[in-house]
């Protein structure tokens, strides 16, 4: 069969970031392949003009049809929670490797990971392309881990790799917005450490920037300042002051948190307010100004939290969603 060379395949796109990435590859006319592994989420692409195809991380031999005539792989499929590692692993990194190995052989050319800036753990300094990985929590120690394998099987197999970490991504489909809609939002810790911080639709922008320029590399990216939670949240009222923000001292917050992690053990469900959760948000995680420009090649369509809020508030009017992690079904 005779390759399309433009076919991009996006796993995760019912997800948060994937289906931006689905949704902007859309209107660039390349018609994506998107991955889908619970059906009934599949209505969220309707809209799309893409190819819709069944498919799951942990079977291997539903990928080999997913990866016929594909020539990109933009991975952001992965469970994205902070759970132990032991619940993580086989979904981030065992069904990362099962997606590798389905585009090997099937002759992909490029493969890009959507990583996390969480693999840092905790930073005093602005983190630059320079600083090494630190992970503290299950979640970016797997993260890390399937980085790591994917970057040597696509080495050995001569496939352009690139993973893009992320910083915390917001937008009119992220968990923080959903609670936010909701009007309270209960948060760990002062909120005064740092995090940098990315609007969805720029976090997509510099996914398929790096599918289409065919970059290798591990890279972090955000945007060009860096800001405490209780900034953030300042911001937000402004435009949205029904907003009310409890905050939990973090002793506390770890106290709580840890007996619900023992508790969800005995139940089917991902436990939204863990520990790792609490050490996460809780973090000093900035990153250097002008990464994006910088990796990237453009300018981000929001440069802070500035412009990129009062955005994802005004997406909020007239756009409802459910986040796939609140989706039990």
């Amino acid at each position: 069969m005779a390759k399309d060379p433009g076919k991009i395949l996006v796993t995760g796109a019912t997800g948060f970031i994937g289906y931006e990435v689905a949704k902007q590859l859309s209107q660039k006319g390349y018609k994506p392949r998107l991955m889908v592994r619970r059906p009934l989420r599949g209505f969220l692409l309707k809209s799309l003009d893409a190819e819709l195809m069944q498919g799951d991380l942990g079977q291997p031999k539903s990928l080999k049809r997913m990866l016929e005539s594909v020539d990109m792989v933009i991975h952001l499929g992965a469970r994205a929670t902070f759970e132990p590692y032991k619940a993580l692993r086989p979904s981030i990194v065992e069904g990362s490797i099962n997606l590798m190995r389905a585009a090997i052989e099937a002759g992909a050319k490029t493969f890009v990971y959507g990583g996390s800036l969480l693999v840092y753990g905790e930073q005093a300094k602005p983190i630059s392309q320079q600083t090494a990985a630190a992970p503290t929590i299950g979640y970016s120690r797997a993260k890390l881990e399937a980085e790591s394998i994917l970057l040597k099987m696509a080495a050995d197999a001569g496939i352009r790799f690139t993973s893009i970490r992320l910083p915390h991504t917001y937008g009119v489909n992220s968990l923080l917005f959903n609670q936010m809609q909701r009007g309270t939002i209960v948060f760990p810790g002062k909120g005064n450490n740092l995090f940098a911080h990315l609007h969805v639709a720029d976090a997509a922008r510099a996914l398929i920037k790096a599918a289409e320029n065919g970059t290798s590399g591990i890279s972090v990216i955000a945007d060009n300042a860096s800001c405490t939670w209780n900034d953030l949240f300042v911001v937000t009222q402004h435009y949205y002051p029904r907003l009310r923000v409890i905050r939990v001292p973090k002793w506390g917050a770890l106290a709580g948190t840890g007996t619900l992690d023992v508790l969800y053990r005995f139940t089917p469900y991902w436990n939204r307010f863990s520990v790792g959760a609490v050490k996460s948000w809780t973090s000093n995680l900035p990153v250097e100004p002008n990464t994006f420009k910088d990796i990237v090649g453009i300018e981000p369509m929001y440069p802070t939290i500035e412009q990129g809020i009062p955005a994802a508030l005004d997406d909020c009017i007239s756009y409802y969603w459910c986040h796939s992690l609140e989706d039990n079904h």
